[in-house]
């Protein structure tokens, strides 16, 4: 009923990219997450249960590893080379399961053993989308037991309020937050940089933990603790998927500058700055980001941390809903409503029903495990199982779509596998303490993510051989002996395609015996651009039958528009179509799914087919129809 196509004037949104306002925008919508990371990594690596004496030794060899793991993952991975594998200004990913879909050179079980290890990587990052607004709004809050220990009770319902306006502010659109968050998150990142400068300034040897030779000697001393400590390590760069998801809303140029040129500025110095504090008062280590400030700022930095935190939210958010938005283009998930909040980029998309879901599941981890510290341990192995998957997908479409060389390919993908191997390795021991949630939800979500895709797929083929083909229905109808009864009025048939016949209008002829007096079969598509002209949008098309009545429209609109069929179909009036269209009749092709012992899926997996197929959106608030004049036709197909 609704396809998507690319044409030759699409405007994807990394051809809008650049400038210093979108750079601003970036800092809002993409950099919340990882620019909120301060506020608990070196309190978690640091945490009595790990076992680390904050010694100079021990802290040089953490910032060691924290400089490192951002350089190596953020600044050379993700920024430098993982956001060119953009598919049309799309980025996550599903992008890549698109990229690796049409890639040829592979074998069929190995593009589907890529494709589905790509479906639990998208998973896993809509399992950091519940984790990540939690952990960092509860991160900031917890500011509450240094800057007013008396108010420390009321950390999780001030939690709990702060991330309901957050989700309410969702449909407000991406631009939106961005011009809004843009300023406040710019002046977080000096704060936090300003913090650490003043402490990097008291202790300037700080600055030997830049060496990667601390980080080697630290795993020598350390040995088993040390490795374990990646799993708090890690923390530092939670957001970086996020970011890459986040491309289709920016560009990757804003998303390049506000990283270089504020974002890591900001984060390096801070960090120094905490372990400074640190090495020169041991008692700093329960909370050395808030320790950083003097106490007569304490407050004022626990509510600039408490706004950051709500936007750190933010990036994981927007990412989610391009993810959406992308796995239902892909056919991984059903329809659903997707609202376009911007005029310049496809990408900056509002999902209803996904953001009210992340709320939901939001509200449950806060309650459920109260603190960040709590958290932390679930946080992990999302950030790491993704991280991987990522750098997975990402070589194999840098080796069959960019062609370039075996060698260069193997050394890039082994040197960022080893470290984002021992990572995962390291959070594989938080299992128990809460590691187990994020894997629960991969796991349940890549069934359903799977579970539609397969079904749909089956469904679609037994659907196409009822329709059969549109023309050869047309012309049956033309030299039939026994021509249907044409009934006064008009009938619009919508369709997913053009080459078959809705099964509305092969039901109403086969069942009914009746065909109206003037038949549109309507298609329509939605192309990459943001609004379509009035030359665009209608293509009509006689299906070279003469005087028979029938007529085949394609109506094109932009992401920008809203699908209005009655205005597409007011337009082909004007164009010449001769119709009743004030008292036309809508037919929609409804389809009952049936689950039978047919071999293709097992049994339970096709009634979790039927299950979200019924509560898939309506097409009919959303193409604009009257709902008094819609009639559903269809008939079973068996799964």
């Amino acid at each position: 009923m609704i396809s998507t196509a690319e044409t030759a004037h699409e405007t994807p949104a990394v051809k809008h990219a650049g400038g210093a306002a979108m750079a601003l925008g970036a800092l809002g919508v993409v950099y919340g997450d990882i620019g909120t990371s301060p506020l608990y990594a070196l309190k978690q690596t640091f945490s009595p249960d790990h076992g680390l004496t904050p010694d100079r030794g021990t802290v040089y060899g953490v910032l060691s590893l924290v400089f490192w793991t951002i350089t190596i993952i953020v600044s050379l991975k993700y920024v430098t080379l993982v956001l060119r594998a953009d598919n049309g200004g799309e980025g996550g990913t599903m992008a890549l399961i698109s990229l690796i879909r049409r890639v040829g050179g592979l074998a069929k079980r190995v593009k589907w053993l890529l494709v589905g290890l790509g479906v639990l990587g998208a998973a896993l990052f809509f399992g950091d989308g519940m984790i990540t607004p939690a952990v960092s709004v509860l991160g900031a809050v917890e500011g509450l037991e240094v800057a007013a220990p008396s108010l420390q009770m009321w950390i999780v319902p001030i939690a709990i309020v702060l991330l309901g306006a957050l989700f309410i502010f969702q449909r407000l659109g991406t631009g939106v937050v961005g011009k809004a968050f843009g300023p406040v998150m710019l002046l977080w990142f000096a704060v936090i940089g300003v913090l650490g400068l003043v402490q990097v300034i008291k202790e300037p040897a700080i600055l030997r933990a830049l060496s990667p030779t601390y980080a080697v000697e630290f795993f020598l001393d350390n040995g088993v603790t040390a490795f374990l400590a990646l799993g708090s390590v890690v923390l530092v760069i939670t957001g970086s998927e996020a970011l890459y998801a986040d491309i289709g809303h920016f560009g990757r140029v804003p998303i390049r500058r506000a990283w270089f040129a504020v974002v890591l500025p900001g984060l390096l110095f801070n960090y120094l700055g905490q372990g400074a504090l640190v090495l020169s008062d041991r008692s700093a280590v329960d909370n050395p980001f808030f320790r950083l400030a003097p106490v007569w700022a304490q407050i004022p930095l626990l509510l600039l941390a408490t706004v950051a935190a709500v936007i750190a939210s933010q990036s994981v958010i927007t990412g989610t809903f391009s993810m959406a938005r992308q796995a239902v283009q892909l056919g991984y998930l059903p329809f659903l409503t997707i609202r376009h909040t911007s005029e310049k980029a496809v990408g900056q998309v509002y999902v209803p029903a996904v953001n009210w879901f992340l709320f939901v599941a939001v509200i449950g981890l806060v309650i459920g495990f109260g603190s960040s510290t709590a958290l932390a341990s679930a946080y992990g192995i999302a950030v790491t199982g993704t991280l991987t998957i990522t750098t997975v997908l990402f070589f194999v479409v840098v080796r069959k779509q960019w062609h370039k060389p075996l060698w260069l390919v193997l050394a890039g993908a082994v040197f960022f596998l080893v470290i984002e191997l021992a990572f995962l390795g390291a959070n594989l021991t938080k299992i128990p303490s809460g590691g187990w949630f994020p894997l629960v939800v991969g796991v349940l979500l890549s069934i359903v993510l799977t579970t539609w895709h397969r079904g749909r797929e089956i469904v679609t083929r037994h659907r196409t051989e009822q329709e059969g083909s549109l023309h050869e229905f047309v012309l049956g109808l033309a030299g039939s002996d026994d021509p249907p009864v044409r009934v006064p009025g008009t009938a619009v048939f919508l369709n997913a395609t053009e080459a078959t016949t809705p099964l509305a209008l092969r039901h109403n002829v086969s069942h009914n015996h009746v065909l109206h007096e003037h038949v549109v079969i309507l298609n329509v598509e939605t192309v990459n651009v943001p609004h379509t002209t009035p030359a665009e949008r209608l293509e009509m098309d006689d299906l070279h039958i003469p005087n028979d009545g029938i007529s085949h429209l394609t109506a094109r609109f932009g992401f920008q528009d809203q699908p209005d069929v009655p205005a597409a179909l007011r337009l082909a009036c004007a164009r010449g179509l001769d119709i009743d269209l004030g008292h036309a009749s809508y037919f929609l092709s409804r389809v009952t799914i049936t689950a039978t012992g047919q071999p293709g899926m097992a049994r339970w997996r096709k009634h979790l087919f039927r299950v979200i197929s019924r509560n898939a959106a309506s097409p009919v608030p959303y193409f604009k129809l009257p709902a008094k004049r819609v009639v559903s036709l269809g008939s079973g197909i068996d799964l």
